[in-house]
């Protein structure tokens, strides 16, 4: 992260984010902005030109990174927010603890409603810091995606 980039707290305050990833924001970008980037490089983007990379922190602090991939079939595309998860899962990690977004510089990355709700199947509360033009934006996926369907929709009574 750079100095004049502007940090935006947006329906979560710098406390709670540092209460749900176990570390202050400032030290998380320092910890996932560059591996985000590295991967944004790596991305498969032929069709759109827009590369985006995530990168995923989990319980036991390790890091996970995905990049987006496209598709000649625009509807299989997988998003990097995706990609970073299911890498996390696939290597028995579910316990997200924040992510970090990255698009083209100075272009802004939120995560789209599909990943929205991706996410929120494995913490809807999970901190979500994604690049805008004037820096990064704060927030998390229930203040992205409020009123889920999730998990707890899913009643014992059936």
């Amino acid at each position: 992260m750079q100095s004049k980039d502007r940090i935006h707290f947006e329906g979560i305050s710098a406390e709670e984010f540092r209460n749900r990833a176990g570390m202050d924001v400032s030290e998380f970008l320092e910890l996932a902005l560059p591996k985000a980037r590295e991967v944004r490089d790596e991305a498969y983007a032929p069709y759109s030109g827009f590369r985006v990379g995530a990168a995923l922190l989990v319980e036991d602090g390790q890091i996970f990174c995905g990049a987006n991939v496209e598709n000649a079939s625009y509807g299989l595309a997988i998003c990097a927010e995706r990609s970073a998860a299911t890498a996390a899962v696939s290597r028995g990690s579910r316990g997200f603890k924040a992510i970090a977004i990255v698009g083209a510089d100075g272009v802004g990355t939120a995560p789209c409603g599909t990943c929205r709700q991706f996410l929120s199947e494995f913490n809807a509360q999970l901190p979500v810091v994604y690049a805008t033009g004037e820096g990064y934006t704060v927030t998390a996926v229930d203040r992205l995606l409020p009123d889920a369907f999730g998990p707890a929709s899913f009643s014992a009574e059936r």
